[in-house]
């Protein structure tokens, strides 16, 4: 088992070289960082250490420039409480406690739950899976309280939120914070219910962080959203940077809008309103109500995995994309090896793009959840693709999921309708053939570069 009064004490050190860098982050960071290479026995983020190391030792760096804004930008008590719940708690205590317990119960265990507190939204996106907008299904307080409570003994310290409209349950998602202020909380928001009060309660709770979700430009944004979505948005962020929080953006890209979110202008507009992070997502045409002919080309797919790496060379803000990031995490993440989805009827899913589950928070612990038939399938199968530019069972190997979810007779969860797991995975199928062939040679090409870099 786990030293527990070791791994204390070694957090108490951190904490305390942690307050010892609040007047001087340059001269203290290098010091924190040998910290963190004795608490990392297992070496579990030797090659995280490694590339912090390379970019406190050239000032000129973007990532360099990206960690003296977060220092200037946001609020010191926010930004101390992010370094106990993501790092010391979530990274750390968390993942040591998780290795011990997967080799014990031999399942996955999620490092992140992403869980929707309701399906109510207060817009219709065009080709969203949300279902009963106005009345909504939701988990209840106690609910949401018990299920982080489990979470923790399993050594799960991130939690997300989704939706629905996330924040249309503020009052619960503060009080969850207020409950467990060990945690690391975000929620994915439209930001239209963002305002001073919210803003004051997250500065209060301090372990809270909001991603709004951007669809690139006024245009853009207010076609797939809504008249005016785009202008609340800003007008989120900008009460977000006054207050100095921790938030960022979520861009789901499509056939539409793809080369705008894609673009430099767009990326430098958001460091401008002080957006710290960015998850980029593609679209996916789950549901009823889904437009497959938003769904991306396998050309425009590619420009998005180079654009993001060219702008994590230049641009100080922490970037992410969800399917064309598999290189930096050996494929898929969801089925519980890194993260879970729960939704708002309380099923236990792989994803949040995976709507077929085999067991229910009402009925099922998680741990017992993890065991079943359908997340033993994705602890068998992963990674699902020797290339790890095609990582997805759904939009890269639809074959995978279509084997899965009828090997462990999982059935259909979504919310607005039933869909079989045969109809969802027929809407993937040409374009997972159509990525494979540009996949296959970015890999071929990172890999011969990478060589010829050594």
């Amino acid at each position: 088992m786990v030293n527990k009064a070791k791994q204390k004490a070694a957090q108490h050190l951190a904490v305390m070289a942690y307050k010892c860098l609040q007047e001087n982050p340059e001269a203290g960071l290098p010091k924190l960082l040998k910290l963190f290479d004795v608490l990392d026995t297992k070496d579990s983020y030797k090659s995280g250490r490694d590339f912090i190391r390379t970019i406190l030792g050239d000032p000129s760096n973007t990532w360099y420039r990206y960690l003296l804004a977060i220092w200037e930008d946001v609020d010191s008590e926010v930004r101390f409480t992010f370094f106990q719940t993501f790092f010391l708690n979530s990274l750390l205590k968390g993942r040591e406690d998780q290795r011990l317990l997967r080799e014990e119960h031999q399942c996955n265990l999620p490092w992140a739950i992403l869980v929707d507190p309701t399906t109510s939204c207060n817009l219709h996106c065009t080709g969203c899976w949300a279902a009963d907008y106005e009345k909504g299904t939701y988990l209840s307080y106690e609910i949401l309280d018990a299920l982080v409570e489990e979470g923790k003994n399993l050594g799960t310290f991130m939690y997300l939120f989704s939706g629905g409209e996330p924040l249309m349950r503020k009052s619960d998602i503060i009080a969850l914070c207020e409950a467990h202020p060990d945690c690391c909380f975000l929620a994915f928001t439209n930001g239209t219910l963002i305002d001073e009060a919210f803003a004051s309660a997250m500065l209060r709770v301090k372990n809270l962080s909001v991603a709004i979700s951007i669809e690139g430009d006024e245009a853009a944004t207010d076609e797939r959203r809504g008249k005016g979505t785009y202008a609340m948005a800003i007008k989120a962020m900008s009460i977000l940077k006054r207050y100095k929080l921790l938030y960022g953006i979520s861009c789901c890209y499509t056939s539409q809008n793809v080369q705008t979110i894609g673009s430099e202008a767009f990326i430098d507009s958001m460091l401008e309103l002080g957006a710290k992070f960015a998850w980029f997502f593609t679209y996916i045409p789950i549901g009823r109500d889904a437009v497959p002919s938003l769904m991306v080309s396998a050309g425009q797919r590619a420009f998005m995995y180079q654009q993001v790496r060219s702008f994590r060379k230049s641009k100080p803000i922490f970037t992410m994309d969800f399917w064309n990031d598999g290189e930096y995490v050996d494929g898929c993440i969801a089925g519980g090896r890194c993260y879970v989805h729960i939704n708002a009827q309380g099923d236990i899913e792989p994803c949040a793009f995976i709507h077929y589950s085999d067991s229910n928070i009402y009925t099922t612990s998680l741990l017992d959840a993890f065991k079943r038939p359908l997340f033993q399938q994705y602890k068998e199968r992963q990674p699902f693709n020797n290339n790890p530019l095609r990582p997805c069972p759904l939009l890269d190997n639809p074959e995978q999921l279509r084997e899965m979810v009828h090997a462990s007779g999982a059935v259909s969860t979504d919310l607005a309708s039933v869909e079989s797991v045969d109809d969802l995975t027929a809407k993937c199928d040409q374009a997972s053939k159509d990525w494979a062939v540009s996949a296959d040679r970015l890999w071929e090409d990172h890999a011969t570069s990478s060589i010829l870099c050594v």
